[in-house]
């Protein structure tokens, strides 16, 4: 049981090789919310159901006759913890509800669950655990399910390859230019995880006045950040930068496929930075709500974050001035040396 959000439902699939191998032959039922769906959809030994979160009596219904052998609840949603104590299951690890109908979480799932809005210590307590963690959320996940820790991934069929192809072609960026992303928005919950349009273009012109060849910019983002991506294009295209706005309106498999092809992507903690890391492509990431330590890159890249007294804070506002454009091209500098 993992619903969302996109990023999270991505970078959780790293739980599936360890559960595979201890075992084998499973058959995984995987419940997901409807807008995450193509992210789990075609693997192999998985099936995909759809949660409504505001009506999980239908889907517990719809898995009336089955049995599980083992639940991994993980997220702490009400409708995810009466799905997870509503089905006939031998094991339940993670989030459900107890015996007074609250919600709770099973004992060998505390590490994650201590710091997460459900936790028996209360909200302040689990954001100081959360700031004090240094260990991976495959690491964490792991544990709790007595798994081998894994990665995340997302396979792409020929033809999404193919698509992205043809549009990386017709955006003019299949020259010798290097290609570097920039995703720097983060929607409208968590403000201080983006960085302003000033420092992403001044981090622009620093990175293409220290590279050895030449760069192209890749301006990257969802629905949300339409407006704030063509104001970033034009003030790239005034700094004297080569930039493309890629669409707004791609789906999460066709953002996905055009992030692959990026040598290198810069990004705020969303989606693209676990796209980015389920696609093994570039990355420098930054943070300041939230924890970097929870973060695994897989030697793919580097991480930048606040030094400000609420780093890891969980607030929306943050301070995430020290995320500066000399430390953003500094690391994105290093990382595409290295590539």
């Amino acid at each position: 049981v993992k619903t969302g959000a996109l990023g999270d439902v991505l970078r959780t699939t790293s739980i599936l090789p360890g559960l595979f191998k201890r075992y084998p032959g499973a058959a995984v039922t995987w419940a997901v919310a409807e807008g995450a769906r193509s992210l789990l959809e075609g693997r192999a030994g998985v099936e995909v159901c759809v949660l409504d979160l505001e009506r999980p009596e239908a889907l517990i219904t719809e898995l009336e006759g089955r049995r599980f052998s083992l639940v991994a609840s993980l997220d702490e949603e009400r409708a995810c913890c009466e799905l997870a104590s509503g089905v006939d299951a031998e094991r339940v690890v993670g989030a459900c509800l107890d015996e007074a109908g609250e919600a709770a979480y099973s004992e060998d799932s505390r590490a994650w669950f201590d710091m997460s809005l459900i936790s028996r210590f209360g909200r302040e307590r689990a954001d100081e655990l959360k700031a004090l963690n240094q260990r991976t959320h495959p690491e964490l996940l792991a544990e709790a399910l007595g798994i081998d820790a894994g990665r995340p991934s997302l396979e792409l069929s020929l033809a999404e390859s193919e698509q992205a192809a043809a549009w990386w072609e017709r955006a003019g960026l299949d020259g010798p230019a290097r290609v570097v992303g920039l995703n720097t928005g983060a929607g409208a919950r968590w403000p201080s995880k983006q960085l302003d349009m000033n420092r992403t273009i001044e981090t622009a012109s620093e990175l293409s006045a220290r590279a050895s060849e030449d760069l192209a910019f890749l301006v990257l983002g969802g629905p949300e950040e339409e407006e704030r991506n063509g104001e970033l294009l034009a003030g790239l295209e005034r700094a004297g930068l080569m930039a493309v706005s890629s669409r707004c309106s791609n789906t999460l498999r066709e953002f996905a496929a055009i992030v692959s092809r990026c040598d290198l992507v810069i990004t705020s903690d969303s989606f693209c930075l676990h796209a980015a890391v389920a696609r093994s492509v570039p990355t420098v990431a930054f943070f300041a709500p939230t924890s970097a330590a929870e973060i695994e890159l897989y030697g793919l890249g580097e991480k930048v974050c606040s030094t400000a007294a609420d780093y890891c804070s969980y607030k929306a506002d943050t301070d995430n001035s020290t995320i500066t454009p000399d430390r953003l091209a500094t690391a994105a500098h290093n990382v595409l040396e290295l590539g």
